[in-house]
């Protein structure tokens, strides 16, 4: 990603991911943590990062928020200033091993096994030799169609090839096997669940072993896993992997930070998951304030984003100004919104985008969300809109919204308003006025 000086550089520096950790340096705005909690001294990912380094803390994390508001980007931050206070740290990204229309939580520990065993094959562990027996025999062990033990012997025999940690290529490869069959194939999938779900107290001993070794090799500093992605998960399957396992996947020995549905802090089994699990969550950055005025400073922030990955010179006057008040404060929506009219401006041979542009991008989005809703949910949304924006009692109706990104949830007293591109719609529709009376 670079700095984009031109129309046509828009595209690439405004890309949907999150940024790297090579990336950091360059594009990120560390001032926006105050204007997403209204506290200047308090932070979710300060939290999270303060307990993995206290080994008296607990290690199970759950971290909330809406899609797109930058939780891979902030997490991303705390792992390159974990790393560089020395601790190991591996992010799973679960979008891409898994299949998260068809995800439970044994695949989530096999896919723990695999990033320890990175970890220590990076600071070059020396792993002990009745550790690397107990992997190989617990995949290759009364199994007919998961990783034989011909085949296993054969990774592990590639690996031996280098003296000193190379046989971590050959473990390696029985993961990447086994993360192969876990996304495409469905009858061998099922034997790697059955086997973890019998035997989850061998395995959680091993990942145990392994951890301990990393962290004697790093001075006591524990491995950290993060899990990404696990936050798109629908509701139905995001409780089929943690509610009923909620105390063995917080049981690692070391610390563990899982993404999570936002939606789902509002359903009454949410609480149960706090007796296991430390819960945050990050916020959108405030646009607006609980009483419906522009929130400045909230808008200001966004805007050093923007200024972060391209020159102003490539806006028109007012054009970020309205790109960032109609997509709510959510990076994602406002992102999505610059790329579109970067597009069209560089459809039209221009060096800048128009408000045109931003229109014709908006619109776009706004048929996107409005797709998501039904006449029947109108009256629901109109209600946030109009004033009923901190007690809401139809939880059922809100967790649906808050999935669909048409309801917006923001910071201090825990507020909710609509979609700023949803309130056009219903004013088009003459459901409502620009100011809610």
């Amino acid at each position: 990603m670079e700095y984009a000086n031109h129309v046509s550089e828009i595209i690439n520096a405004f890309s949907p991911a999150p940024l790297t950790m090579g990336q950091m340096d360059k594009f990120y705005c560390k001032n926006t943590m105050e204007y997403r909690t209204s506290d200047r001294f308090y932070s979710p990912i300060e939290d999270i990062f303060d307990s993995c380094r206290d080994p008296e803390e607990r290690n199970a994390f759950l971290l909330l928020g809406h899609r797109g508001c930058g939780k891979s980007t902030e997490l991303n931050r705390m792992s390159q200033r974990l790393i560089s206070q020395g601790y190991p740290v591996k992010t799973v990204a679960c979008g891409v091993d898994l299949d998260l229309f068809n995800i439970v939580y044994s695949d989530l520990f096999i896919l723990m096994g695999e990033a320890l065993v990175g970890i220590a094959e990076e600071l070059g562990c020396k792993l002990k030799k009745d550790i690397l027996d107990d992997i190989m025999s617990f995949w290759a062990e009364g199994t007919e169609t998961a990783v034989s033990k011909e085949a296993a012997a054969i990774d592990l025999e590639a690996g031996m090839s280098v003296e000193n940690g190379g046989i971590f290529k050959g473990l390696l490869n029985i993961f990447a096997r086994i993360k192969m069959d876990l996304k495409f194939n469905e009858e061998i999938r099922k034997e790697y669940r059955r086997k973890i779900s019998v035997r989850s107290s061998e395995w959680i001993k091993i990942l145990g072993c392994v951890s301990e070794e990393i962290t004697g090799k790093t001075g006591g500093k524990r491995p950290i896993i993060i899990f990404e992605d696990l936050d798109k998960l629908n509701p139905e399957d995001a409780w089929k992997v943690f509610y009923n396992y909620a105390a063995i996947l917080s049981g690692m020995a070391f610390p563990v930070i899982y993404t999570f549905p936002i939606g789902l802090s509002y359903d009454a089994r949410f609480s149960a998951m706090e007796s296991y699990f430390v819960t945050k969550s990050l916020p959108m950055i405030k646009i607006d304030t609980l009483e419906g005025e522009p929130y400045q400073e909230g808008r200001e922030v966004i805007k050093e984003i923007v200024k972060k990955r391209a020159s102003q010179e490539l806006f028109e006057k007012d054009v970020l100004e309205k790109l960032i008040q109609y997509t709510g404060g959510s990076l994602r929506d406002l992102f999505h919104a610059i790329n579109a009219s970067a597009k069209r401006a560089q459809r039209r041979d221009s060096e800048s985008v128009s408000m045109e542009d931003a229109e014709r991008a908006l619109e776009e989005l706004k048929t996107s969300l409005t797709r998501r809703i039904e006449e029947k949910d109108y009256n629901f949304l109109l209600n946030i809109y109009k004033g009923n924006k901190e007690r809401i009692e139809d939880k059922g109706m809100l967790l649906k919204m808050l999935q669909a990104s048409v309801v917006l949830e923001y910071n201090g007293k825990r507020w909710h308003n609509v979609h700023p591109l949803v309130v056009d719609f219903f004013v088009e529709q003459g459901l409502t006025e620009r100011d809610g009376k």
